[in-house]
């Protein structure tokens, strides 16, 4: 006997997607479908039949074992699947808006199965007419009875499983609800890196323009129109929602464009990945702050300068982006103090939106070159199957 159908959230109804047996988690590991639930109904049949045989040998009914079982086996899968259409046939013509009345069709639909399936299975069992069975007042009252037994517990057992539903359905969207909250978090953590980055480059990038101007100006336009391409590159990053490996690296490449005219020969900086990495899904301004932090923090401080280099590959299922400078280094004590404020703050907010994007899924790293120099390491879940992308 399967569960009437109702609405859910998903839109869905219960009756494509529940059964009394799942009110055992056993039964709830395969996807819910017509042919299982006939099947399902055939397993909830028969062990409601050797349920009545055990009460009946206690009772001291003197028939052979399996005699009694196969009959009662006939009996109890003819009334299961009787109350089976009959349910699913009230789903379809009653509305649910009224509950009292959708409740009452249901008992009166799982009576009306017993009482008419208890005759005609014994009709097929023993070859008796089945209609003998309703001319004595008796036998009826009994027939009534039971079939009112046996709605009042199958409405129980379907009411628990509806309740069941909803709770699942309640707790599925409250997890929906904290994971947009995530979201929105995230994405105000985003803003707020950005409003970081953006205003002292914005400031330092048009200051340099005007002091080359008169002094160097087709420097002072390239510079311009790198600036251009960073703003177009980083406009665009903003609105998006979603992003790439190579979309990242481009508005890094423009943001570095502009700091090699300034910088002249004290910056260089190269990318090394694989071309089919670039494809890779990657949540927006995860790179721009290495890329900056490199700068800020390790490059421009350093007289000579020095050389930044991008790298992006899949090591062991995760996507590892590495951002290594040949910059001061990580410093302590009294250089650390020296050091130009936002990056810390900056790194800090990454690390947040890494916890709200991936919970303890990815990792950011600040390692020490032997050479001289710090690496950023990002360690992201891949998101897309390894077999699609090159291991290196």
């Amino acid at each position: 006997m399967t569960i009437a159908p109702s609405s859910a959230p998903s839109g869905k109804p219960l009756y494509e997607r529940n059964h009394p047996l799942e009110l055992i988690p056993l039964f709830r590991r395969w996807p819910p479908s017509l042919a299982r639930n006939l099947f399902y109904t055939a397993i909830w049949s028969s062990l409601l039949a050797l349920a009545l045989v055990v009460l009946q040998i206690l009772f001291g009914r003197n028939l052979p074992f399996l005699r009694l079982l196969g009959a009662t086996l006939v009996i109890s899968n003819l009334i299961g699947f009787m109350v089976h259409g009959a349910l699913h046939l009230i789903e379809r013509t009653l509305p649910r808006e009224n509950i009292r009345l959708f409740r009452a069709a249901q008992v009166l639909a799982i009576t009306a199965a017993s009482v008419i399936g208890i005759p005609f299975g014994n009709a097929l069992v023993v070859g008796h007419m089945p209609l003998r069975f309703y001319q004595y007042s008796g036998t009826l009252v009994f027939l009534l009875l039971f079939g009112l037994m046996t709605a009042g517990l199958m409405v129980m057992v379907l009411a628990a499983g509806e309740r069941r539903m909803r709770r699942e359905a309640e707790s599925a969207r409250q997890q929906e609800q904290i994971a947009a909250a995530g979201r929105l978090v995230a994405e105000a953590r985003l803003r707020a890196l950005q409003a970081q980055i953006e205003p002292h480059f914005l400031y330092n990038t048009l200051a340099n323009v005007v002091s080359l101007i008169d002094s160097q100006p087709a420097k002072a336009r390239r510079m311009l129109e790198r600036f251009i391409d960073y703003l177009r590159a980083s406009l665009a990053a903003s609105r998006a929602e979603h992003a790439s490996v190579g979309g990242e690296l481009d508005l890094a490449s423009a943001y570095l464009d502009v700091l090699g005219v300034r910088l002249e020969g004290r910056l260089r900086w190269r990318f090394e990945l694989a071309p089919a990495l670039s494809a890779l899904p990657l949540p927006p301004m995860l790179l721009q702050p290495l890329v900056e932090n490199a700068i800020m923090h390790g490059i421009e401080p350093k007289l000579d300068g020095g050389e930044i280099v991008v790298r992006a590959r899949v090591d062991d299922g995760m996507l590892c982006i590495e951002v290594a400078d040949t910059g001061l280094g990580l410093r302590t004590g009294a250089d650390a103090a020296a050091a130009r404020p936002g990056g810390g703050v900056g790194l800090s907010n990454l690390r947040e939106r890494l916890r709200q994007l991936y919970g303890g899924a990815a990792r950011m790293q600040l390692i020490e070159n032997p050479a001289g120099g710090v690496t950023s390491r990002l360690l992201l879940p891949l998101q897309v199957p390894s077999s699609t992308v090159p291991t290196p």
